[in-house]
């Protein structure tokens, strides 16, 4: 029976305890030896942590844990080096003060082993000074790895939270870019004592803000020789995972194929370079096996709040930002801007590279699978409606539209309108009423994730506004913003928008709908 490694971070325990592990150490040994001081950024739940452990123990030359892997191998020597160790992950830095504590600790610690400088009260030059000792007292340089060090950031990223520093009061961000900024200049100073560095994030912040004085880590991010160091490759889910597969596959009552299929448009699809190398969400893979059931695991264990307090700061909408092409320094600006939250939602992974067009240099982003764009777009639309009651009435509608239900569909669409706050639609501007009125269209039928729907859907003579294909019906949809209900279902047969549909089996549906930005409802509705 596999033991599925959910939420062990620890290589010992995972190596010790019998765990399944997917095999990542013939491109650790590649790392290692290739360079020395790296910076990676990966979506939450992705297995920094887990890298971040294997490296830990590879440097403490433990051999015996790497019996049977690629590293056995490959490496000859096993030296033991002096490991610090620094994890941000499990700590909340919401608190004034945390960021300092966390730092004190692990520097406080390692003083007691390798001592303390009576020079130096500054955390940066008192770790600095640790580092030089370690090398002294042991006689090999030190391996620094630090886990989501970009945590103390993103728990106060755009936050009304201060610290009382003195007589001045500081907002908390600025004070802990500073702190980490003092921190992390340390590694400058610290060159000739340093084997290896390993910082891994979410996103990598602006150099200016926190990385000024430090030698600049190479970025691997998006390094195609090392784009499967985190996640799972098709690859290695059909070597480790063929069992699994083949049991889901008669849970489901389907073949392995048609799982493989399902598991892929699930949980695949995030790409990392312009190789485009294809990677699964691995906590949600193993989480899927174990439970043989296809849940929305990785977007359930955490809800990206900073995200959606960037979204609603910058005005800007999921349709302004999916499905385009954008330039590498638009998306890997590495600068947590509240302007321009498109960097930071690549970086959490929710978005990821679908194209690369080599000519061009320009890269598509979208959702990388099914459930990252059913659960971001419903926490997007509940946020942006005010209305938590977003997956139900998508439930309802998926129901009503999977059986032809016209009316139930338009009773639904109207009073879930209806429930949204006025102040969404209250503005003078024509131009945002437009706006809000595109958008709220935008995320209901983009979260009606069930089936098939094409929001904007071109023809040769022009775009349906949104066309929802189920099993048995093809619904056609043109709106319009006080206007005519019946002008909208004229133009679906005068611009042939049911045209590319003519040979199909299946019943369509054409319906015009006005909705009254007065009202915010649907004052016309004909089928």
């Amino acid at each position: 029976m596999i033991k599925y490694p959910i939420g062990i971070q620890s290589f010992e325990k995972i190596i010790s305890d019998g765990y399944l592990y997917v095999d990542k150490t013939a491109l650790i040994y590649q790392l290692v030896t290739e360079g020395n001081i790296y910076f990676l950024s990966r979506p939450r739940r992705f297995g920094k942590s887990l890298l971040v452990s294997t490296l830990e123990n590879y440097f403490l030359g433990r051999k015996e844990l790497f019996k049977g892997l690629a590293m056995e191998g490959l490496e000859e020597n096993w030296y033991e080096y002096p490991v610090f160790h620094i994890d941000f992950n499990s700590v909340n830095f919401s608190e004034p003060g945390t960021l300092e504590n966390v730092l004190e600790g692990a520097v406080g610690t390692w003083e007691q082993k390798f001592g303390r400088s009576a020079f130096y009260d500054v955390i940066g030059k008192r770790f600095a000074h640790v580092l030089h000792e370690a090398r002294q007292q042991t006689g090999r340089r030190c391996v620094v790895l630090i886990d989501e060090y970009d945590k103390p950031l993103l728990d106060v990223l755009d936050s009304d939270m201060t610290i009382r520093i003195g007589e001045n009061e500081r907002k908390l961000e600025e004070w802990n870019r500073e702190v980490l900024k003092g921190f992390y200049s340390v590694f400058k100073e610290a060159d000739n004592d340093l084997q290896f560095v390993l910082l891994t994030g979410v996103t990598k912040f602006s150099q200016v803000s926190v990385f000024s004085g430090f030698n600049q880590p190479k970025d691997i991010s998006m390094d195609a020789r090392y784009e499967a160091l985190c996640g799972i490759t098709q690859q290695e889910l059909e070597t480790y995972f063929a069992e699994p597969i083949s049991q889901m596959a008669d849970e489901f009552g389907v073949s392995p194929d048609e799982m493989m299929a399902m598991l892929k448009a699930k949980y695949d699809g995030y790409h990392f370079s312009p190789k485009m190398l294809d990677i699964y969400n691995p906590f949600s893979l193993l989480n899927a096996f174990d439970s043989k059931t296809l849940d929305d695991w990785w977007f359930r264990s955490g809800t990206p709040t900073y995200l959606m307090r960037l979204l609603a700061h910058s005005g800007e909408s999921l349709d302004d930002m999916t499905g385009k092409y954008y330039e590498l320094e638009e998306f890997i600006d590495y600068k947590a801007d509240v302007e321009k939250p498109l960097p930071m939602i690549y970086q959490s992974g929710y978005l990821t590279i679908k194209d690369y067009d080599r000519e061009t240099n320009a890269y598509l982003l979208d959702f990388p699978n099914k459930e990252v764009a059913k659960g971001f777009l419903a926490l997007t639309a509940s946020s942006y409606f005010k209305n938590d009651g977003v997956r139900g009435f998508a439930r309802d509608m998926q129901i009503a539209l999977s059986k032809g239900n016209t009316e139930r569909v338009r009773d639904l669409l109207t009073s879930f309108l209806a429930d949204i706050p006025y102040e969404l639609r209250e503005s003078s501007d024509a131009k945002l009423k437009e706006k809000h009125f595109q958008y709220t269209l935008y995320l209901i039928f983009k979260f009606l994730g069930t089936y098939v729907v094409d929001a904007e859907k071109h023809s040769s003579q022009g775009r349906a506004d949104c066309i929802v294909r189920t099993p048995k019906y093809i619904w056609i949809f043109e709106f319009k913003l006080d206007g005519d209900a019946s002008q909208a279902l004229s133009q679906i047969d005068e611009r042939g928008y049911a045209k590319p549909f003519a040979a199909d089996p299946r019943t369509i549906i054409k319906i015009g709908v006005n909705f009254s930005s007065k009202t915010g409802t649907i004052e016309g509705w004909e089928m």
